[in-house]
């Protein structure tokens, strides 16, 4: 690799960069992961930028890019679109650096993200119920008052100033084999793979770099295939943080070039992963930033040495936690629905119920009717939730039910 057929940044501009972003990130730990370490079967440690300022590694970007505008452009002010974290990085930067901000973000927006944005002193315009309608209406914005659009991942600026997490990982943990990033538009995985890349040539050694996307909004695995770039219609996920459509046109050159594999992980996955991570390690990271455990839960890593695994984030809205928590508890098969057709006879509830208590399992919720598609006129149905210690467990209770003549159907 020389200086001349190198894509995006160089060292040394990454270098720069840090020197700018440490005014106001700060060092986020490096934690070992054991429980993680066991299912791959190498160690892995956990970079924690859920505990960066803002609650995301998005101050790098925002606060590199704001920190390089003239006097003049800073005099114009600075404007945004974004559903939570890049808004509350730019929001910080200003406010750190005196310029005037706006931010477009849209109606549905999470209260606490809304708050904490409109916290740090920006102007916030709602508009739309997508993230494309704020995205229009910041480009007009723009145009119409001179105020500089700060793009979310695609500038020069805001992937370098990612790029200082690779800087900061590389002092942390030398001798790393694999690196695995979430990936959203781009700005952080490209930054971060060209530092780590770079390094490694200087230092005679490889290393891997893995991206992971959420299944239902994933154009990077597509765009790589065709060797350009390629929207997608995304679907609703709960990895909102990384729901993008579409490729930045440096990002992709970026990730083309230094990115050895991107993989996806569906929702019930990234659920299980933000779970896990919540009991384990006692972190709270918001579902984008848990895309990287689920690659390593789902066996999609393989083979990877020693696996440091970002966390990008962790501003996760308290609702939406409480839903995520049950849908990893759900996928984990730790709380189980079953739907079980009854005689419509006295007793039934009470020998049902019995049953489950014999194998140890809790039940927390009961819905007994008579009116439910498919029921013949002399049944009724018995909906049960029910806590379990996990598949085993589960299973156990289903088999307990079946030996005495039930037929449990369980209902995610």
């Amino acid at each position: 690799m020389t200086e001349t057929s190198l894509v995006g940044p160089s060292l040394a501009d990454f270098e720069g960069a840090r020197n700018i972003v440490s005014r106001v990130a700060e060092v986020t730990p490096m934690e070992t992961a054991r429980f993680l370490s066991d299912i791959l079967g190498s160690p892995v440690l956990l970079k924690c930028e859920n505990l960066q300022r803002t609650g995301s590694y998005k101050i790098r970007g925002a606060y590199n890019r704001l920190a390089r505008l003239s006097d003049e452009e800073k005099a114009r002010g600075v404007v945004a679109a974004s559903a939570g974290n890049h808004a509350q990085g730019v929001a910080f930067a200003a406010r750190e650096l005196g310029i005037k901000a706006t931010i477009f973000m849209p109606v549905g927006v999470p209260q606490p993200k809304l708050a904490a944005t409109r916290g740090y002193g920006a102007d916030i315009v709602l508009r739309g119920t997508t993230v494309e309608e704020p995205l229009r209406a910041a480009a007009e914005f723009s145009e119409k008052t001179g105020a500089v659009l700060i793009p979310p991942f695609d500038h020069m600026d805001v992937v370098t100033g990612q790029g200082t997490l690779g800087l900061e990982m590389l002092e942390q943990v030398s001798d790393v084999d694999t690196f695995i990033v979430p990936i959203g538009g781009g700005g952080l995985i490209s930054g971060v793979a060209s530092v780590v890349k770079q390094r490694a040539a200087l230092e005679g050694r490889t290393v891997r770099v893995i991206g992971v996307q959420a299944s239902n909004a994933a154009p990077y695995p597509i765009s790589l295939q065709n060797g350009y770039i390629t929207a997608v219609t995304t679907l609703p996920t709960i990895a909102d943080g990384i729901n993008v459509s579409k490729p930045g046109v440096l990002n992709f050159a970026m990730i083309s070039e230094f990115v050895d594999e991107v993989i996806t992980v569906d929702d019930d996955l990234i659920a299980r992963a933000l779970l896990l991570l919540l009991e384990r390690a006692k972190l709270v990271v918001e579902p984008a930033g848990a895309v990287g455990v689920a690659a390593i839960l789902a066996g999609l890593v393989t083979d990877a040495g020693k696996t440091v695994v970002v966390l990008s984030g962790g501003n996760i809205d308290p609702m939406m936690m409480e839903r995520v928590i049950s849908h990893g508890l759900a996928a984990s098969e730790r709380y189980l629905k079953l739907r079980i057709p009854l005689p419509d006879r006295p007793g039934q509830l009470a020998r049902t119920a019995a049953l489950v208590a014999e194998a140890n399992a809790n039940v927390v919720e009961v819905l007994h009717t008579r009116h439910s598609d498919g029921m013949q006129i002399s049944q009724v149905v018995l909906e049960l939730h029910i806590e379990t210690r996990g598949p085993e467990h589960a299973q156990e209770v289903l088999t307990r039910l079946r030996d005495e003549g039930y037929e449990p159907r369980v209902d995610f």
